[in-house]
Formats: C-alpha cells, structure tokens, sequence
C-alpha cells in the first residue's frame, strides 16, 4: 500500500471521532452544572458558547509527509460532553480539505450503522463572525450495543477559509451517554444543547 494512503488511513483513524479524546480525558474530571461562558480561541479563529470552562487538548497528525494542527475543546456536564475539534489544513494541502471532511463523516456515520443504530440529517445554520448565515447540516446519530441505544451524538461540520490561504475543519458535537430515549433528534434539539451550536462563530 502506497505510504501516502498509509498516512491518510492514520489520519482518519486518529482523528475520526475527535470526542473520544474528550472522553479519556475528561471522564474522570467533576461534571460541573450549566455555566455558560464565551470562549474565544484566536488561534484556531472561532468562537464559542460552553457550558462550563473546556480543557484544550492539542496535537500534530500526520497527512501527505506533513503534520496537520488538530486542536480539541472539550467539557463534560454528567452524561453529555461538548466538544470543537479544529483542523488547520495549510494552503498547499487545502484542497483535500473536503476528503478530509467525507472520511470524518463517514468514519461515524459507518461506525453508527455498523452498530444497529440509525442516522438523521437536517438541513441547519450558522453564523460567521461577520453574522453572514451560511448552510449547514446536522447529523444526530445514534450508537447501539447488543441491541440497545448506549450514546447519542450531535455533530456538524463547517469549513472556513482564512485570509492566509489556511482552511479549517470544525466539527462541532455533543455525545450524550446513558440514554433513555430513541429519539435522538428531539433530544438533542434541547435548548441546552441547541445554544451550544447557535453560539458558534468561525472568523
């Protein structure tokens, strides 16, 4: 196998699900209540509303015999962890940015139908830092195990292109554990979880 594929496959396999880094290292952390706050992360050039203060996990990836930025913004509130990966996708390799995006999407929508579980799309919004609404869509996507719905997800991804030439890859979600319903879109359309993704502002 070609080393160039090799390296994409490690890429994908290292970033596929940016919110289980969030998981190890954040499970054992305390489950703060609903304190709402601004973040502003001038280097990976967004801005954000968290419901509690998010740890910042960051390291390089390997992509095409360069390293990629990924950056992860991540809290736990009890069953449920926001998170923000970014990926800064330099000029010289930002046309694989939309391969990037297709392999991200498929690596979870593949792992959800290979459990049993289900996936829901919805046409959404958002607003750049310069309020300009742009589409986008949302997948909830439920994960089963032996039958049984074990984690709900939300999750979007939005790409931006800065001044510098740099694209960025946001893949913006809430996993949800310990689930009681099935019905995941209507969960996760909660306000508390919706000001979440409304909040969101890419330069």
């Amino acid at each position: 196998m070609p080393t160039n594929k090799l390296k994409e496959q490690e890429l994908f396999r290292g970033c596929k699900l940016g919110v289980l880094l969030a998981t190890i290292v954040l499970l054992i952390a305390c489950s703060p209540k609903l304190d709402w706050r601004t973040v502003h992360s001038p280097q990976e050039r967004y801005t954000a509303l968290f419901p509690g203060k998010p740890d910042k996990l960051e390291r390089r990836i390997p992509y095409q015999e360069q390293e990629l930025k990924q950056t992860l913004e991540a809290v736990k509130i009890d069953d449920d962890i926001y998170s923000i990966s970014s990926i800064q996708v330099p000029p010289n390799q930002a046309v694989a940015t939309e391969k990037i995006i297709t392999q991200l999407k498929n690596n979870l929508l593949e792992r959800a139908k290979a459990s049993g579980g289900m996936v829901v799309e919805e046409n959404a919004s958002y607003l750049a830092s310069n309020r300009q609404r742009l589409p986008t869509t949302d997948y909830f996507i439920t994960f089963k195990s032996n039958g049984k719905t074990q984690q709900q997800m939300k999750v979007r991804w939005i790409t931006r292109q800065a001044s510098n030439g740099d694209a960025w890859i946001y893949q913006v979600s809430v996993l949800h554990a310990n689930a009681k319903t099935d019905d995941t879109k209507t969960l996760l359309s909660k306000e508390e979880y919706s000001n979440f993704f409304n909040e969101f502002y890419p330069e």
